[in-house]
């Protein structure tokens, strides 16, 4: 049986996740382990069809209909109820398409637009108080990632994580960074300073531990999938999407201003481990920009063409380390000594 013949299984209702997750490790353990697992190890669903971006563009006109409908005829009163109702019709219309019909991008839609009506709400309720905006800005986003933990709970829907952390990471920077410093630092110090833990400290470590919680999180859902059948494995997808470049960009921008460019080359080879230890390409592809820095640092000052040849050798570094990604993979698992969870991470082995 295939992974797709177990997913089929689960959407049908003959088997429940953990059946399907159970039948599946008992296999892979009787074939070999990664002999079993599919040549791309990383699996990843944005839609299934053409159906779902057709449906996907309908809910949103939809939607958008719907809150313009209550705004035109529901007078003030109602005015500031229009995001919540429309997050409630999406929880309401979630019900089908999610749980039911099982689509992916329509799904994502519906999730999306229930977090931001919650946050837009919230927002809209609470300027009302009195309150100052950077509270109305912690407590809005922080509703919003409470709302969206329910939608996981109720749909169990992995890209519900993604908001969730997203909206977790916009109530951290509401906490340790106004508006005006943001403004203040990009204008002075461009990208680069804002995940500077030198310039600024409180927003570089807030992106710092949020990227710690977030690779945390996705661990712990890694270990519960670690043949990455089920919504475990998705879910995981997500968090490692959201702690990747939260870590790499704080780690990579301080050693860069902090040491220079061989400080970074020396800090891209334990992220470069870390993604195949974890088995996951999200850390190389944010660190993509800084390896290029460094390829371009190691050739020196080339001229108006040294743009060119940082290209061909960054093309053919990421071509060739994602070829052969299950090999490099599983020399580095065997040179590892045993440490606590390895035989929780994927299975390993020098297939073809």
């Amino acid at each position: 049986m295939t992974p797709e013949d177990l997913r089929a299984g689960v959407a049908a209702g003959i088997l429940s996740e953990a059946q399907a997750a159970s039948l599946s490790a008992l296999a892979n353990d009787r074939a070999g382990k990664r002999a079993s697992l599919p040549s791309e190890d990383e699996p990843f669903e944005f839609f299934r069809g053409f159906s779902e971006i057709f449906i996907s563009v309908g809910l949103v006109i939809l939607l958008s209909g719907v809150a313009a409908l209550l705004a035109a005829f529901g007078g003030f009163a109602l005015l500031t109820l229009v995001p919540l109702a429309c997050a409630a019709i999406a929880w309401w219309w979630a019900g089908y398409f999610t749980l039911k019909r099982r689509m992916t991008l329509p799904s994502m839609v519906l999730a999306s637009a229930f977090g931001v009506g919650i946050v837009i709400f919230t927002f809209t309720a609470l300027a009302q108080t009195g309150l100052d905006e950077r509270m109305i800005a912690i407590l809005g986003f922080s509703a919003s990632a409470l709302a969206l933990v329910a939608w996981y709970q109720r749909f169990r829907l992995p890209f519900a994580a993604f908001l969730t952390g997203a909206a977790v990471l916009a109530a951290v920077y509401s906490i340790t960074a106004s508006a005006a410093n943001v403004v203040g630092l990009v204008g002075t110090g461009g990208y680069q300073a804002l995940f500077d833990l030198g310039e600024s400290p409180a927003f570089a470590t807030a992106t710092l531990l949020f990227g710690i919680g977030a690779f945390l999180t996705g661990m712990w859902f890694d270990t519960r999938d670690p043949h990455r059948l089920g919504r475990h494995s998705a879910t995981a997808f997500w968090c490692h999407l959201l702690a990747a470049p939260a870590l790499v960009n704080t780690v990579a921008v301080t050693l860069m201003n902090g040491g220079g460019t061989g400080l970074l080359a020396v800090a891209l080879i334990p992220i470069a481990l870390l993604a195949l230890v974890i088995d996951r390409r999200s850390f190389l592809t944010a660190a993509i920009a800084y390896i290029a820095i460094v390829i371009g640092w190691v050739m020196g000052e080339g001229g108006g063409t040294s743009w060119i040849f940082v290209l061909l050798l960054l093309g053919a570094f990421i071509t060739a380390i994602g070829t052969w990604w299950v090999q490099l993979r599983a020399a580095v698992m065997r040179l590892l000594p045993d440490f606590p969870g390895k035989s929780r991470l994927p299975p390993y082995g020098s297939t073809e």
